[in-house]
């Protein structure tokens, strides 16, 4: 996989399988590949945080919470943009979730315009800042 086509890679965390599914059906309706995850610890594990150019991940998931995902990223100094998707947020959440970096925090169910406007916005932001963005494209 090139670099350009690794910052179209939207990686996807979420422990309900049909979120999964809906976002991933949404994602690649717009040409953008898709990597799905059940837990923070599987997409760490998988390396794919070093591979996509954008993650959208849930807040709350058994184990690693999204915030506590978020954190690690940062800890090691992985910059991937993220998206925080969540039933459960409230001011407090949303706040430190966009200290910390994240690009946009919405909550469920959510306009998809809105979230594919916010993924495509951090994948080309995200491609510029590795050097991958090309004028040309």
């Amino acid at each position: 996989m090139s670099s350009d086509q690794s910052s179209r890679l939207i990686a996807i965390v979420d422990d309900d399988n049909s979120v999964q599914c809906a976002l991933q059906d949404l994602i690649e309706s717009e040409g953008l590949s898709t990597r799905c995850f059940g837990s923070a610890e599987q997409f760490l594990d998988s390396g794919a945080q070093h591979k996509a150019g954008c993650l959208i991940a849930d807040i709350r998931m058994p184990g690693m919470s999204g915030l506590e995902l978020q954190a690690k990223l940062k800890a090691v100094r992985c910059r991937i943009p993220i998206i925080f998707i969540t039933a459960h947020g409230d001011a407090k959440m949303r706040i430190q979730a966009m200290r910390d970096g994240a690009v946009e925090f919405l909550t469920k169910p959510f306009d998809n315009a809105v979230l594919l406007e916010a993924v495509h916005a951090a994948v080309d932001d995200y491609a510029k800042a590795l050097g991958l963005w090309n004028s040309n494209q």
